[in-house]
């Protein structure tokens, strides 16, 4: 096994080269070059430096991820035969993924590496842009970009900008965040004398002539929360404020204790709009949601119990540990077995054999879904009908010891009834799984629609509600229904 050495070419022009870098290639027996499109190896090669270059295997594949580890295959076989040299651009340990894969063959003991030194082109284009990096910035990959890895709020460097596709891919992921006339910089070959620096609002980042392999897009922080709304940093400073000294007297006043209900009510509406099939108002009540889990959360930090971050931490690790067909070595067959091993988990962590079984299923805000939670742990441990018809007999035999009691019984034993009544139902929605709660919610919802249908017929005959038959306003309320329906 031979040495590999990787050495940079820098960013610029041959008059940039580092003197040391060009004695090193100068003497080098067998020289690779990543890529021939570099100024650097065109002073080279007038002065009579002999390379073979990997252009050819980019030909071959259609993404870049291949051809790195092509390129680095190659490079390992070569030096199992002689010492090789291996020049690419920049710096070998700035944006250099065939270096990277290197590295690991390294590890793995299939190749002995030496990593040299080349200027990379961050320098140079800190100095173009004239930018302190120690403010905060990101260099990223154009062409595996997500809006997930973006930081609004730091300078942010985009290399592998080379064509106008690949620009256009980088515009596309950028307007997820940004405003579509956000200015972003194009910097083509920093410090060289074809140093090109143009800026240019971000629609229209892909249908500039100054993009290839020696092109950087730059895109600024934000300097104001405006700017900056589709950012969670964003959204979390601003329920820091509103709770803050200076901020609004209602938010600063409140508790958890208080915001209860406003979960739980901008909950139904979220659902309301999942009914409705309203992506837009989806997107507004799923807001509203998160205002209440942001506030929650900023009330936890102000009380010095818990802070966002904590929250966050807690959901991924339950969100991993109950996942181990996806985060870990378990296979399931279907989605039912992936219930139980979920249970099964839960029942571990929280250690729920050791009390009752029903304990934790009690929810205050909702008797419904009490009874639900009740009736589905039960039902864990065999407790349960066999089958629907069993449920339906006995919701038969409850509506009739309703009804008796209604005939005969006195107002408490009516109420104990119609209780049983209710929960037999509920027992049925379990076994058509159908949430009760959710359906209540419906039926209110489908109510007060319908209703409010009436109310209007009502106010436009300038009449008053005593003035109809039950039949007239019944009549207003199946117009509704069929206005509902299209008919």
């Amino acid at each position: 096994m031979h040495k590999l050495t990787v050495i940079g070419l820098g960013a610029a022009d041959f008059d940039q080269l580092q003197l040391g870098v060009y004695k090193k290639i100068k003497a080098a027996q067998t020289l690779y070059v990543r890529t021939e499109d570099h100024p650097v190896l065109h002073d080279l090669k007038k002065e009579g430096v002999a390379f073979s270059s990997f252009d050819y295997v980019y030909e071959k594949h259609d993404t870049f991820a291949p051809v790195y580890k092509e390129i680095a295959e190659a490079l390992i076989e070569a030096a199992a035969k002689e010492p090789v040299m291996y020049a690419v651009p920049g710096h070998p340990l700035v944006a250099e993924q065939t270096v990277q894969h290197l590295i690991e063959a390294e590890r793995a003991g299939r190749v002995q590496l030496s990593i040299e030194g080349g200027q990379s082109f961050l320098d140079p284009i800190f100095g173009a842009l004239k930018i302190d990096p120690i403010e905060g910035f990101q260099l990223l990959d154009g062409t595996s970009l997500s809006m997930h890895e973006l930081n609004m709020r730091q300078h942010i460097l985009i290399a592998q900008v080379y064509d106008a596709f690949s620009a256009s891919e980088v515009k596309l992921t950028l307007m997820e965040k940004y405003r579509d006339d956000y200015p972003v910089t194009i910097v083509t070959a920093a410090g060289s004398s074809q140093e090109c620096i143009r800026t240019v609002p971000l629609y229209e980042l892909d249908h500039v002539a100054e993009l290839n392999n020696l092109t950087t897009v730059y895109v600024p922080p934000v300097d104001n929360d405006e700017d900056a709304l589709r950012d969670w940093t964003t959204f979390r400073k601003i329920i820091a404020t509103l709770r803050g000294p200076n901020g609004c007297p209602w938010d600063q006043k409140q508790t958890h204790e208080s915001l209860k209900k406003y979960l739980l009510e901008e909950t139904h509406e979220f659902l309301a709009a999942v009914d409705a099939e309203d992506d837009f108002a989806m997107i507004e009540e799923l807001g509203d949601v998160l205002l209440q889990v942001f506030l929650h959360a900023q009330i936890g930090e102000d009380n010095g119990y818990f802070n966002l971050e904590e929250v966050l931490a807690s959901i991924s690790e339950k969100m991993i540990r109950r996942h181990p067909h996806v985060f870990g070595d378990v296979a399931v067959e279907d989605a039912d077995e992936v219930v139980a091993n979920w249970e099964t988990i839960k029942q571990a962590e929280k250690g729920e054999t050791q009390g009752k079984l029903l304990e934790s299923e009690y929810r205050p805000a909702s008797s419904l879904q009490t009874s639900f939670n009740y009736q589905k742990r039960a039902a864990k441990v065999g407790f349960d009908w066999e089958n629907a018809d069993d449920a339906w007999d006995k919701f038969a035999e409850e509506w009739q010891e309703f009804r008796d009691e209604v005939q005969r019984g006195t107002a408490s034993s009516r109420l104990d009834e119609f209780g049983d009544v209710l929960f037999t139902l509920v027992n049925i929605a379990r076994f058509y799984k159908i949430s009760p709660e959710e359906a209540m919610l419906h039926a209110n919802e489908k109510f007060a629609r319908r209703f409010g249908y009436i109310e209007e017929q009502v106010k436009q005959s300038g009449k008053d509600f005593s003035d109809f038959t039950l039949e007239e306003l019944d009549g207003f309320w199946n117009e509704a229904k069929r206005k509902e329906k299209g008919e």
